[in-house]
């Protein structure tokens, strides 16, 4: 047991306290990994805000990258030193989701309150997403680690552990792009920007943006958007089916919104389908019509982190990013240290940040 600084949620929609928690020594199967960055995501603020439920006290954080301090028994093909992402996709190996290669739905419950994490009083605390990665260290499951090249900077690799392939991934594997296929992509966050970049390396003709700050349309064209249309027009699907010329073949939604779902449909060609990446609060509800979809065969797809294999997916996505041709440096706003993570939060809540990334100095 070792004594770490992280930043704790106590209560609902309140700021984060730093504070030291205690830390297990990592048991069989899993991996000490110090923290050199931690993004902040949507999901991390959502459930801050108490839109996912869960214990508190607890630790969020989930988009890290660090280096391997300590292993637990049994660990196969990582070493202490290397350089690593960790992801939030804990998978067993093992159940019929695993075995049929959808590891992002692996269906071994896993108790996030009985990990690692304690209070320094020895309380239980909630391990958020499997990772608590708002903190310096971490212990986590051996699958969720993907080690990296040492010159990757963290920073940058943070975003990989899930912005980049939660939003490259909704539109390589979740939607099954075709080359010349049309999309939209509704949000143009961290994201958002990530959807449109899978897009443009799966072939898309077309791909049009949607969001309500004219600064970040702006944006989606450098990261490979080829039109854009504000989310403030009265009509903004008639809008995309003049620049198509018809309805778009996929439409990602990347906020999460109930609402948004509810007007995706209307952005659709016939036989088109509505990826769902965006994850709305447990309480709102979306509605559809079933006619209308069946009618026109079309469809809503869940897509959860891109529907990933991170082993197989990641070094691929290092690999576009060495040739120039995933932007990642790019997507970073700010640089925080973890006592700022609360202003870091604030900004992100601003809506025009891309990423924020809480870095650590040692």
């Amino acid at each position: 047991m070792q004594t770490i600084r992280a930043a704790v949620c106590h209560e609902f929609n309140t700021p984060l306290v730093i504070e030291e928690v205690h830390l297990a020594a990592p048991a069989r199967g899993q991996v000490e990994v110090e923290i050199d960055a931690v993004a902040i995501c949507h999901s991390d603020i959502s459930f801050q805000q108490g839109g996912f439920g869960g214990h508190l006290p607890a630790v969020y954080g989930h988009e890290a990258a660090g280096r391997v301090t300590a292993l637990g028994e049994g660990v196969s093909g990582i070493a202490v030193g290397d350089s690593v992402c960790v992801t939030l996709v804990r998978s067993c190996g093992g159940c019929p989701s695993c075995q049929s290669g959808h590891l992002t739905t692996c269906e071994t419950r896993h108790d996030d309150t009985a990990g690692p994490l304690t209070t320094a009083s020895g309380d239980k605390m909630l391990q958020a997403m499997a990772c608590g990665a708002f903190a310096e260290k971490v212990v986590v499951d051996q699958s969720q680690v993907v080690t990296i090249p040492d010159d990757i900077g963290k920073d940058v690799a943070s975003l990989i552990s899930c912005g980049v392939i939660t939003g490259v991934g909704a539109a390589v594997n979740a939607a099954g792009l075709r080359v010349g296929q049309d999309v939209v992509v509704i949000g143009a966050g961290g994201v958002g920007l990530n959807a449109i970049q899978g897009a443009r390396i799966a072939g898309a003709r077309r791909i049009v943006a949607i969001d309500m700050l004219d600064e970040k349309l702006e944006i989606a064209r450098e990261f490979g958007a080829t039109d854009t249309v504000s989310a403030q027009s009265a009509k903004p699907w008639a809008d995309v089916k003049k620049i198509l010329g018809r309805g778009a073949d996929v439409v990602l939604v990347t906020v999460g919104v109930a609402a948004v779902y509810d007007q995706a449909p209307r952005y659709l060609a016939n036989s088109g389908r509505v990826v769902m990446v965006g994850m709305p609060h447990g309480d709102q509800k979306s509605s559809f019509s079933p006619l209308i979809l069946a009618d026109a065969g079309q469809g809503y797809v869940g897509s959860k982190m891109g529907n990933v294999v991170i082993k197989r997916d990641i070094p691929w996505m290092i690999d576009l990013y060495r040739q120039g041709r995933l932007k990642l440096d790019e997507l970073i706003s700010g640089r925080w240290s973890l006592e700022q993570i609360n202003e870091a939060i604030a900004d992100t809540l601003g809506g025009a940040a891309k990423r924020n990334v809480i870095v650590f100095k040692r």
